[in-house]
């Protein structure tokens, strides 16, 4: 009975090591982008001088301006990253819920990541949120509107590693960095490519998980 027990344990832990694993190659694999795909603005370098992977570290020169995104369309999901900017703090993003490939920006809602603005939540190329309301004396809606993350920066000083997770559960949308919930919002779109954006400075990002 106890040899039984024993085996069916291994089985069940085999099955979910097997299962966590899946899930995390599904988006980043840790030695190669061969599960994205590249958009570089007017085509102005091949992708991989503004794209690389080494020591499991995702590198992302910030010019030119572009985004790699998933093969994948993800739905009802969860994604943890870490980034950190190389040198100087500058500007970049997640894309989320993307529709449209489009270049240089695609259709669908960023997590900012610019400095001291992580977590503000953006809405590109004509995506929308419900939670967005035009400002007081403003007629026309910005290029890029935005909804003001909640609390004050919670990002960590440059150099080291911040935690985002960004969850999407039927068009419900909640953003953490560092543990601190820095926005939430809906809308109704429900699935769409995860993307990494170029712009700025250069940008690291490594432990990409979806689940």
């Amino acid at each position: 009975m106890k040899l039984l027990n024993l085996n069916a344990t291994f089985l069940l832990l085999t099955i979910l090591t097997s299962a966590c694993t899946q899930k995390t190659s599904e988006i980043f694999n840790g030695k190669d982008l061969s599960n994205w795909e590249f958009v570089v603005e007017d085509n102005a370098v091949p992708a991989e001088e503004v794209y690389s992977v080494e020591d499991g570290i995702i590198t992302i020169k910030g010019e030119p301006l572009g985004y790699m995104y998933t093969k994948e369309k993800y739905r009802d999901f969860t994604l943890d990253l870490e980034y950190r900017w190389a040198g100087e703090a500058s500007n970049s993003g997640i894309f989320f819920l993307i529709e449209e490939t489009t270049n240089p920006f695609p259709k669908g809602i960023e997590c900012q990541l610019k400095a001291d603005l992580a977590g503000d939540l953006v809405m590109l190329a004509g995506a929308d949120l419900n939670e967005y309301e035009l400002p007081d004396g403003v007629d026309v809606r910005p290029a890029f509107p935005v909804i003001p993350k909640q609390n004050p920066s919670s990002e960590y000083a440059t150099g080291e590693w911040n935690k985002v997770q960004i969850s999407v559960k039927d068009g419900n949308i909640t953003v953490t960095v560092n543990g601190v919930l820095q926005n939430s919002a809906s809308g109704d779109v429900k699935q769409g490519h995860i993307g990494l954006q170029s712009e700025g400075k250069e940008i690291e990002f490594r432990n990409l998980v979806i689940s």
